[in-house]
């Protein structure tokens, strides 16, 4: 059962409807009303897996009034299910201002996981996976464009950028300017679809082949952050016990890991040893 006043952030299938999960469905299929991106496109999802709802447009030129209408009938007690095409909601999506509105007012909001292009692409790019940003699509706009790649112009850590194809030659060449013809990324077209693809390159690479060939489909940009020159600071002997002490807690003996302390940090044996069995015996 649905939770009255409640909205559900649900997640669609970016492509194989095979990942439609169940609680997906059953959640649309309880819900009161469905705010859709664009209805014609979710009309067919439903149509598809025999769900009959009303259908109520909710995209980014109407996200403000139709927000309002949204608010109103969930502070009725109505029960709302949010999508959008394509994965979740709300990630470089106008559901992101109709949770914030809800957020606001102490509405709330539950999600029924699904599909995410984003971490998708991340997943099988090949790059860093521990730390990365989510820098969705750059704007068209010259100066908004501008600051956003200033913003990550040094950026270490792993970046996921969306695309259109009619702009995905222009946003190759600002980054092959950028970071450099040599910094690797993965072009991630079509995911989960017929014509996926998981193109494993460089910038330059890249560049040059979409200045050759028709970009074709949705695409996931998926760039290797800037490498950071690993400074060597020496251990200070506190610092050594403290790697000691781990090793004794997951079972090493106090003079293996000692030994093991010293090899890491480059400091004597003797004087780690002498300070771990100190504090090993306050312990004690």
């Amino acid at each position: 059962m649905l939770e009255k006043g409640a909205l559900y952030v649900v997640g669609t299938p970016i492509g194989n409807l095979g990942d439609f999960s169940p609680r997906a469905r059953e959640t649309l299929a309880e819900a009161d009303f469905i705010a859709a991106e664009d209805t014609r496109v979710t009309r067919g999802l439903l149509a598809r897996f025999d769900i009959h709802k009303p259908l109520l447009s909710y995209f980014e030129h109407n996200k403000l009034s139709r927000g309002e209408t949204i608010l109103a009938r969930l502070r009725a007690g109505e029960t709302c299910a949010l999508v959008s095409d394509a994965g979740m909601p709300a990630v470089s999506d106008p559901g992101e201002t109709l949770i914030a509105a809800c957020a606001r007012e102490g509405l709330p909001v539950y999600v029924v996981p699904g599909p995410t292009a984003a971490i998708s692409a991340l997943a099988v790019s090949g790059l860093p996976t521990g730390r990365f940003t989510f820098e969705g699509f750059l704007s068209m706009n010259k100066r908004g464009r501008r600051e956003h790649l200033a913003q990550v112009e040094g950026e270490a850590r792993t970046m996921i950028f969306y695309e259109a194809p009619h702009k995905l030659r222009r946003t190759l060449g600002d980054l092959e300017k950028l970071f450099g013809p040599e910094r690797k990324i993965a072009v991630v077209r079509e995911l989960t679809k017929i014509h996926e693809e998981v193109w494993r390159t460089t910038l330059g690479e890249a560049a040059a082949r979409y200045r050759e060939q028709e970009p074709r489909g949705e695409y996931v940009l998926v760039v290797a952050g800037a490498e950071r020159p690993v400074k060597e600071e020496p251990y200070s002997l506190e610092e050594a016990v403290e790697l000691a002490q781990e090793l004794l807690e997951a079972g090493a003996s106090p003079s293996e890991a000692a030994k093991q302390a010293a090899q890491a940090s480059g400091l004597r044996k003797a004087a780690i040893y002498k300070v771990l069995t100190g504090a090993a015996g306050e312990r004690g």
